[in-house]
């Protein structure tokens, strides 16, 4: 927390190897270690493990649907910025769902000891990109960023050795903090806020605006902070919206395998293998989009793709099918029509085959 101007490009110091290892046992330890009580006055955590309606700030008409595409339902108020947050940082945060992976299964399984979505482990995306040895000004440190007051209220040392820049317990101390706000404000989104300016400026922009949504009252909160909040949410778009199965919850999982259907092989002549090519991608791209950069025609391409955005949004891999003379064409705009796509699912401008 209190971490201004950081670089969503910093990089890690930490051996991923070892840590991968360490995620595996990192759940089983904090059970043993560390008891999930919700304290006084609070919610019953377990009802929001893994359940978005805490999120419904997020979320136009203030609720998820995950049988339909994410896209479509992020808050109007949340497309503009996210946007732009996507178009700077989409490219990075799509290869932090492989370098970040151990860091991500270290902090699902301590958050889930702690009843708390694992989507709040976004949070130590946008404080320190994953990185433990970074310290604010304010005095921040640790991939949680967390402030040696607070390090110290939740058991951790502060001084010659440094406890915060421990993933694992820091991981725990920054779950019971956002444990404890979760319990005052009772939406991820103000914990968000919250985490970054402290619970005073939240509860007064709560007095100041008469609301308790973060779209009505982010404009008596300091900028950095709804910056912050805005932040969260571009990365849970990242993540969820064009994530995979890695990033969704057991619920969602369960919900979009059962939507899974699995199209015909398609039959192809020889003419058409000899003039086509397979290409193997991932992430949102739009058929649309794809065949209106390649000049292909889109019957063509949905009949030799079939199901290509249905499966896409559901976070697999696809063979894409395109003419052998439009490859190196599609190599060379792979990012960019990666982006358009996702800027059409935002503006809801894409058309799903």
């Amino acid at each position: 927390m209190k971490w201004f101007g950081i670089s969503i490009q910093s990089h890690i110091s930490v051996s991923k190897a070892l840590l991968i290892g360490f995620s595996f046992v990192a759940g089983s330890l904090g059970i043993m270690s560390f008891t999930a009580d919700p304290g006084n006055g609070s919610k019953s955590f377990s009802d929001s493990l893994n359940d978005k309606t805490a999120f419904k700030s997020l979320f136009s008409n203030n609720r998820f649907d995950a049988s339909k595409p994410y896209a479509g339902q992020l808050n109007p108020r949340a497309v503009a910025f996210v946007q732009e947050y996507v178009r700077k940082n989409g490219e990075y945060l799509e290869k932090m769902k492989s370098w970040g992976k151990p860091y991500l299964d270290l902090y699902d399984n301590i958050l889930t000891v702690y009843g708390l979505p694992r989507e709040m482990k976004y949070l130590s995306v946008i404080e320190s990109s994953l990185g433990a040895n970074l310290v604010s000004w304010a005095g921040a440190a640790g991939p949680w960023q967390l402030m040696p007051y607070e390090a110290r209220r939740f058991g951790l040392r502060v001084g010659s050795v440094d406890e915060r820049t421990d993933y694992y317990k820091s991981t725990h101390a920054a779950a019971k903090l956002m444990r404890e706000l979760y319990a005052e404000f009772n939406d991820w989104l103000l914990v968000v806020a919250a985490y970054n300016a402290g619970a005073g400026r939240v509860k007064q922009a709560i007095r100041k605006s008469g609301s308790k949504d973060f779209w009505d009252l982010q404009y008596h909160l300091p900028e950095e902070t709804r910056n912050h909040v805005k932040k969260f949410i571009g990365t849970h778009y990242v993540f969820e919206g064009s994530g995979g199965w890695t990033t969704m919850t057991a619920a969602e999982t369960e919900l979009k395998k059962a939507a899974m259907q699995t199209s015909a092989e398609v039959v192809l002549s020889p003419e058409e293998i000899n003039n086509s090519a397979v290409v193997e991608i991932n992430g949102r791209y739009n058929s649309l989009v794809v065949t209106n950069a390649l000049l292909m025609d889109l019957n063509q391409f949905n009949r030799w793709n079939p199901g290509f955005d249905k499966t896409l949004a559901e976070g697999k891999k696809y063979s894409m099918r395109i003419l052998k003379d439009k490859e190196t064409i599609f190599h060379a705009k792979k990012q960019q029509l990666l982006m358009e796509s996702v800027k059409a699912l935002l503006e809801g401008t894409a058309v799903s085959k």
